[in-house]
């Protein structure tokens, strides 16, 4: 009899080398495990995994390098917006997971199999992602979800594993860390509360540096092209450039609380030097680059955009809406971004751009004027006020 074929999303944690082995071992289905490098694997790490996975009995794996997809089809519209939920998160994890499970369901049909794996909790915002992006895209798929729908504990899916000779670490970690392109999470005992900061040892990155530099970010069109005059084969690459440069520092350092897609507050730290270095430094561009009312519905409408993404909806048609009203912004955002970064924190300190609307030619704040006369502001403001002028004489009138 022909074995169920199912794609497993493999991670190589506890919970996804459970759902190899009991899809595998038990239920008796052709599995081909899959990752997606969002960023947070190299080659040696990949190796392993593979390694792994074949020791649970999968029937093929493959990881899935998709960092320059996930820029292109998100993180590019995540700078162009300015997008930090609640004025600080880059959506470090939940941008990645949509970006993830749509790789995932591509993948199942490319191989034509109608099942798909994964090792989310009933705890959390993956599981609505994953299962969301799953059935907008395959129809009628069948989801299998071993440890929500079993309402596993950890030490029952150890105790499984040890009873079908897997033997793998999976002592658990004092922080959980999720590593990726636009940012690094971390969550540990502190995040379960809402009055302790994570220690410093918690953070993956340790702070190294101690002697301030100058960097300067280079953008056309509003992607990020250059660091410090190196050009990049891709903005990907020049975002893992400036991770590694900028991280050291201490910088992006921030825990985030934040209202979950399943109605609950949630707390978690993370890291993201580069992410928050190239959103600050772009809107500064922008700021001078663009109209008061541009960067007023760039706001609107990339605050929703931001939120939407976190709760999974990145298939929404109205977000290609909303990506090509950004990138048509972009026309001006050109230019160079002065940034001087010291332990724990980063100064702006200016930009240069051909298309700088802060132009002496026509005048300077505050000191003089070339656009106009003194008699032409006069009579503006006249103009400008007669509305409101209207209203309080005819209260006033009225209340006498």
């Amino acid at each position: 009899m022909q074995k169920k074929k199912v794609v497993l999303a493999y991670s190589g944690g506890l919970d996804t080398t459970y759902c190899a082995v009991y899809l595998a071992k038990v239920l008796n289905y052709e599995v081909h495990a899959v990752t997606i490098n969002t960023g947070a694997f190299d080659s040696y790490e990949i190796e392993v995994l593979e390694n792994k996975a074949k020791q649970c009995g999968v029937t093929s794996y493959k990881c899935i390098d998709v960092r320059k997809e996930y820029y292109d089809e998100c993180i590019k519209f995540l700078i162009y917006g300015n997008v930090l939920k609640n004025g600080i998160y880059p959506l470090s994890v939940s941008a990645e997971r949509a970006v993830q499970a749509k790789s995932i369901a591509e993948f199942a049909q490319q191989l034509g199999i109608t099942s798909i794996a994964h090792g989310s909790t009933g705890a959390g915002n993956d599981q609505v992602r994953f299962d969301m992006i799953f059935n907008h895209l395959i129809p009628n798929i069948e989801i299998i979800t071993p440890i929500r729908d079993k309402k596993l504990s950890r030490e029952e899916e150890i105790e499984f594993l040890k009873s079908h000779q897997v033997a793998f670490n999976f002592e658990k970690a004092v922080y959980s860390i999720n590593k990726g392109l636009w940012g690094t999470s971390v969550g540990g005992k502190e995040t379960l509360t809402s009055h302790l900061n994570l220690p410093e040892e918690a953070w993956p990155t340790q702070v190294t540096k101690s002697e301030s530099i100058t960097v300067t970010l280079a953008f056309e069109k509003g992607e990020l092209q250059t660091v410090n005059e190196l050009s990049f084969e891709h903005p990907s690459i020049a975002i893992e450039y400036l991770q590694q440069l900028a991280q050291p520092y201490g910088i992006g350092r921030h825990i985030h609380i934040g209202d979950t897609i399943i109605g609950i507050k949630g707390r978690v730290g993370f890291e993201a030097a580069a992410p928050e270095l190239i959103i600050k430094a772009h809107q500064l561009l922008e700021k001078h680059t663009l109209t008061k009312w541009q960067l007023f519905w760039k706001e609107q409408l990339s605050s929703w955009y931001g939120n939407w993404l976190h709760e999974g909806q990145m298939l929404d048609p109205t977000m290609r809406n909303i990506e090509a009203f950004l990138t048509a912004t972009q026309k001006t955002v050109s230019g160079k971004v002065y940034i001087t970064l010291h332990p724990y924190r980063y100064e702006l300190q200016g930009i240069e751009s051909p298309y700088d609307l802060m132009s002496a030619k026509f005048g300077s704040y505050g000191e003089m004027n070339n656009g106009w006369s003194g008699e032409d502001v006069k009579g503006f403001t006249k103009i400008f006020g007669n509305q409101t002028s209207i209203y309080h004489q005819i209260v006033n009138e009225n209340q006498n």
